[in-house]
Formats: C-alpha cells, sequence, structure tokens
C-alpha cells in the first residue's frame, strides 16, 4: 500500500487547497525574470496556479502574481497559462 502524502499546494487566485499535480508553478528567478515552471524545480521565488481560464483571468485582473512575486509578470506568462490551461481541457 502506497500511502504517500499528496504534496497539496494554495492557488494565488482562489485560495483553494489542491494537489500540487493540478496546479502550475511561476517563479521569478533573483535576476527578477518570470517564467512559468511545469517542472517545480526552478529555483526562485514560486506561486502556483490553478490551470483554468477563469483563475488566471482573475489573478491577471487584480495583479495577484506580481504581488505574491513581487515582480513584473508580462502579459506572455498569461498568455502561456492561458494555452495550457486550453491544453489541459482537451
Amino acid at each position: 500500500m502506497n500511502n504517500r502524502k499528496i504534496p497539496l499546494r494554495k492557488c494565488v487566485a482562489t485560495g483553494e487547497m489542491k494537489n500540487k499535480k493540478e496546479l502550475v508553478r511561476v517563479v521569478r528567478s533573483k535576476e527578477g525574470d518570470v517564467s512559468v515552471d511545469l517542472t517545480g524545480k526552478k529555483n526562485g521565488r514560486g506561486a502556483y496556479i490553478t490551470l483554468d481560464k477563469e483563475s488566471i483571468q482573475l489573478a491577471k485582473k487584480k495583479n495577484i502574481l506580481a504581488n505574491h512575486l513581487k515582480a513584473n509578470v508580462d502579459e506572455s506568462i498569461y498568455e502561456e497559462l492561458i494555452q495550457l490551461a486550453e491544453k489541459e481541457k482537451h
């Protein structure tokens, strides 16, 4: 029997605790570069977000990722997240 604990993370947009696999990590490096971290292993300050369009748009509208990461989040990051969310659905 495999009784390992499932790592939970909190979505910065919705505040829900979810299985880490259902979330995607956005990370800010020491240099201040913000990127989508699909491995979940990049160094830097990370924020987890649910991979669905509503959560991503909410985060964008309220600037949630930028506040969490204390960095400017480029438009392209949100576009990348939305594309990932679209892929997840199919």
